[in-house]
């Protein structure tokens, strides 16, 4: 449903590149997660998507439609929350949704109706912004990205500032509005365990670059990890040094290591051993993409 290729964004010559050459597609009726630090250049992205910057190079396609050469047809098939919404607080959450809709051509009384329930703002719509809370004025967000109904939702850290209840509750939006609307999802996060919970698949931007794309389960796929403990806590150097001989790597955290797939755990234990590492725990552990995560931004960035 969308395909980035080739992305190059430089807003300034003398300063790194935004975006350097960043493809990937998300398939229709997907959750597909944007991940990276601040600056990684996961808003650019989005901009490009939006038809908001124009990139250097490369292009993105929603549907058969691209977003650089047909703009106006590519976004009418997009809702989109990008980076903080702001509405006309004087006015009342059903008044701001009829201004931002005639922006594209109005939407009729019932499919406006059958949004503000769905969203769970029925009881509030006709009270001033000015008097909603946060959640609220994120649920008029996604109310207004779903007017008209698009095919395609691009949300930009669309649970920053909730609290716990109102993640949960954004999260379990996110599968009905699959299940009732068939809409493909493209969301930008720093909250990886809500990205793990929600999306089928994720890319890790750094620097510009995409460093991973794949899904959020069995992450480490080429590798085994584990966690060791070692007495006295010192010893962890010289396990380091050990395992970069062995070609294992050391992300994340000090005390994580990811083993090559066609290396046994024992003979890295051995070697430990063998160094004069006294270990006391080696446990295996289940890759997470907070794993992942940490482990390949201590890593360079790679080629697509």
């Amino acid at each position: 449903m969308i395909t980035v290729t080739g992305l190059k964004k430089r807003f300034d010559r003398n300063a790194p590149a935004a975006l350097d050459d960043v493809s990937f597609s998300v398939k229709e009726g997907e959750i597909y997660g944007l991940l990276g630090h601040n600056g990684a250049g996961k808003s650019t992205a989005l901009g490009i998507l939006l038809g908001m910057v124009y990139p250097d190079s490369g292009e993105v396609m929603i549907g058969d439609k691209s977003v650089q050469r047909e703009r106006e047809a590519a976004l009418r098939q997009v809702g989109a929350i990008f980076e903080a919404p702001s509405f006309y607080e004087y006015l009342s959450g059903w008044q701001n949704l009829k201004v931002l809709t005639s922006f594209s051509g109005g939407v009729d009384h019932e499919t406006m109706m059958e949004t503000v329930e769905w969203v769970g703002l029925g009881k509030r719509i006709k009270h001033r912004v000015g008097t909603y809370s946060h959640g609220m004025r994120q649920r008029l967000a996604l109310a207004q990205a779903l007017l008209p109904r698009p095919k395609v939702l691009i949300l930009d850290e669309p649970t920053d500032g909730l609290d716990p209840e109102g993640i949960v509750e954004f999260r379990e939006s996110l599968f009905e509005l699959r299940k009732d609307f068939g809409l493909t999802v493209l969301l930008s996060s720093h909250l990886l365990g809500e990205v793990e919970q929600v999306c089928d698949r994720v890319a890790i931007i750094k620097g510009g670059r995409k460093v991973y794309e794949g899904g959020t389960r069995g992450l480490v796929s080429e590798g085994q990890l584990y966690r060791l403990e070692t007495h006295p806590p010192e010893d962890l150097v010289k396990a380091r040094e050990i395992a970069s001989t062995l070609s294992i790597t050391s992300g994340g955290e000090d005390d994580l290591f990811s083993l090559p797939g066609d290396l046994d755990s024992s003979d890295f234990l051995g070697a430990l051993v063998s160094g004069g590492v006294r270990v006391r725990q080696f446990v295996r552990m289940e890759s997470t993409l907070e794993d992942l995560y940490l482990s390949v931004s201590h890593q360079p960035a790679s080629q697509d």
